[in-house]
This record gives structure tokens, C-alpha cells and sequence, in this order.
């Protein structure tokens, strides 16, 4: 390891920060009240032309994200998903996944 890798930890460490982690369900919530909620609502079960995510599970979740993000013409709302997408990480399409499969059930 490099000792930039090694300063990293260091400062993690010292100062009780974990580094951001896939599958991190609190990430995933903090994305979806920021970006998901306002069509897919508080309850995961759509409103008016946007459809329920409800027991989807984390791999269907994650597999459209980065559909969307890739501009894939998956549905009806292709149009509408992608440029949510666009900025997502894998990181926090995991966290979204991991959240909404979890909640939504």
C-alpha cells in the first residue's frame, strides 16, 4: 500500500469515520428521500404513471438503475429514469437497491 493509502486509513481511522460502504441501506435512504420520492413515494408504491417498486428485489433495483443510467430504453419511462440515473456511482445504485429492497417489501 501506498502512503497515501495509508494516510487515508489513518485519518479514518483517528477520527472515527467509516469510508463509504456498498449495500449501505442509511446511503440508500438519504438517495431515495432526495431523488426517488417525489414519484415513486414514501411507500415505494408509485403515483399516477409512475409504477410501484414494491417487492422488487435489490438485484431487479440495481439492474434497471444502471440501465437507466446507460440510457437503455427499458419502459415507458426511459425518458423520465435517465437523467435520474445519470449521476448515480455503482455505489449508490447498490445503497438504492439495498434500501428500497429492504423497505419496500
Amino acid at each position: 500500500m501506498n502512503r497515501r493509502g495509508l494516510l487515508v486509513i489513518g485519518t479514518v481511522a483517528a477520527f472515527g469515520m467509516a469510508p463509504a460502504q456498498a449495500d449501505d441501506i442509511v446511503a440508500g435512504e438519504s438517495l431515495y428521500a432526495e431523488s426517488c420520492v417525489a414519484c415513486h413515494g414514501a411507500s415505494g408504491r408509485g403515483m399516477a404513471s409512475f409504477p410501484s417498486i414494491t417487492g422488487r428485489d435489490a438485484d431487479y433495483i440495481a439492474k434497471r438503475l444502471k440501465q437507466y443510467r446507460a440510457g437503455e430504453q427499458v419502459g415507458p419511462n426511459s425518458g423520465l429514469m435517465a437523467p435520474a440515473a445519470t449521476d448515480l456511482s455503482d455505489d449508490d445504485i447498490a445503497n438504492l437497491a439495498a434500501y428500497i429492497s429492504t423497505t419496500f417489501e
